[in-house]
């Protein structure tokens, strides 16, 4: 079974380092920033796509009175025409 090679930056128990965590301070913010961003935009298309499609009344479609039948199995779906074997 191949071991894989520890990282400086972890202990043997896979706790952060103070090195990392030093090394992760910089970008902490505009990370954070980022990822609020992202969140709010994906936000907003749901709510706007949930909005837009909630609107629709369908009353533009119309509806058959009576339910059409599939054929059956087997069936024929031609109505004329001579039978090629």
């Amino acid at each position: 079974m191949a071991v894989l090679p520890r990282s400086s930056y972890y202990d043997k128990h896979y706790k952060q380092s103070a090195a990392l965590i030093r090394a992760r301070r910089p970008y902490l913010v505009k990370n954070t920033l980022t990822g609020l961003g992202i969140f709010a935009f994906c936000m907003g298309v749901y709510t706007f796509t949930i909005r837009a499609v909630s609107q629709d009344e369908f009353e533009d479609v119309q509806v058959p009175d009576a339910v059409q039948q599939s054929p059956r199995a087997g069936a024929s779906t031609m109505t004329g025409g001579p039978i090629v074997k």
